[in-house]
């Protein structure tokens, strides 16, 4: 293998890359808390570098991800159809059973069609690049995910963007813009960062007063929130009134992918202009199934919605009472903010050896003064896992003078 020249020349596009040296840097402190492999897991227990900790950083919401029924459908899919398509659905890689899930999404979302896509990522971005077009409008919510944001760079329409949740600034925005332009206004329906469920029901009211489309990006809501877990819009009884949804397969579903459902005639022509769709290969086998499977069992199982939203009221009082700031969650996202980036990486590190596993968001993922250890939990945590995540996060609180003994925040924001 040859040797790489590292060496920096004038206009070198590597420059960038030469120079990054933050990771390594916070590795030789040893607060590094990213791409940790872990070596074992049942869902909620995981080992990572030989330690036994808590999964409080999962979007496995349900809790079906060790699920022997899941893997079974998986196996089974694998030993009928091979482990992969080798081509795009939209030459050689459709499989029977993509067609049957499409259909069992779109009955199970109530809408008329439902089209797949390889990844959630692709979902977002593959169809509003494909819907909005060069005179139309898009106003995207200021915290929408990544998968959006690049969406709407990538397409040929004009992006406004409004403050978050902000359906006063919405309104000025929408009000700016002729009657005649094409509009649509694109939100998270759970805010995969603050846990904030979107003002459902004045997105659809200002939708309708503008002739504007709405479009839900529901990852982390469908399998999460609403009637029988069928997402944001559900949650407000709005499903008709919300044209397009779309949802993930790496949360809930405990696989790979993702979906859109909407009007026949709006899936049809994505389906057939969206690059994301028809250049990508398609959802391998196993994944499909274990979709197939994992619908099935939210509809059998009610129990998991509900102990999950049990679960998610009583992490939030709790966090609450310590003296912790959680933002305004309202779901099984809960957000602890933290403060300074260092203080949380050293936080991350102690609940860690304290065995508690949770995600830590620096910017720029959030403002500066607002690093955050974001958790989340599924609906097989028990009680037990549950007090010992708030246990750990009260000795490290008060070892690091964040709260008081009293449940009083000591954070400055």
């Amino acid at each position: 293998m040859g040797k790489t020249d590292y060496s920096i020349k004038p206009a070198d596009i590597f420059a960038k890359a030469y120079k990054f040296t933050a990771a390594d840097d916070v590795k030789a402190m040893g607060l590094y808390p990213y791409f940790k492999p872990l070596t074992d897991t049942d869902g909620n227990i995981v080992v990572i570098e030989g330690h036994e900790v808590i999964m409080a950083g999962s979007n496995n919401y349900l809790g079906l991800t060790n699920d022997p029924r899941l893997i079974e459908a998986a196996q089974n899919a694998i030993t009928k159809y091979g482990t992969g398509c080798t081509g795009s659905r939209y030459l050689n890689g459709t499989l029977d059973i993509h067609l049957e899930l499409e259909d069992k999404l779109a009955q199970f979302m109530r809408k008329e069609n439902c089209v797949l896509f390889s990844t959630g990522y692709q979902t977002n971005e593959g169809s509003i690049q494909t819907i909005a077009g060069r005179n139309d409008v898009i106003f995207s919510d200021k915290d929408n995910h990544a998968c959006i944001v690049v969406g709407t760079l990538i397409s040929n329409a004009r992006t406004v963007r409004y403050q978050h949740n902000d359906m006063a600034h919405l309104r000025k925005l929408l009000e700016r813009e002729s009657s005649d332009t094409g509009k649509i206004i694109v939100s998270d329906g759970v805010f995969s960062m603050s846990g904030t469920v979107a003002r459902v029901p004045e997105l659809v009211s200002l939708a309708k007063e503008f002739n504007a489309r709405l479009y839900l990006d529901d990852a982390h809501a469908i399998g999460v929130i609403g009637e029988g877990g069928r997402g944001s819009a559900s949650a407000f009884d709005l499903l008709d009134e919300v044209d397009l949804i779309s949802g993930t397969f790496s949360k809930s579903f405990a696989s790979l992918g993702g979906f859109l459902v909407g009007g026949r005639e709006v899936i049809e022509y994505i389906r057939h202009h969206s690059p994301a769709h028809i250049f990508s290969a398609s959802m391998p086998p196993a994944n499909v199934a274990t979709v197939l499977k994992a619908l099935e069992v939210l509809k059998e199982e009610p129990w998991r919605l509900e102990r999950l939203e049990e679960i998610s009221a009583y992490m939030r009082k709790g966090f609450r009472e310590l003296g912790f700031n959680i933002l305004t969650s309202e779901s099984p996202i809960i957000p602890v903010v933290i403060g300074e980036p260092f203080q949380c990486l050293k936080f991350w590190r102690d609940l860690f050896e304290e065995g508690v596993y949770t995600n830590a968001v620096v910017p720029p993922a959030v403002p500066q003064g607002q690093t955050l250890l974001r958790t989340s939990y599924m609906a097989t945590h028990t009680d037990d896992h549950l007090d010992r995540i708030l246990d750990a996060f009260r000795k490290v609180g008060l070892r690091r003078g964040l709260i008081d003994h009293n449940g009083h925040s000591l954070i400055e924001v």
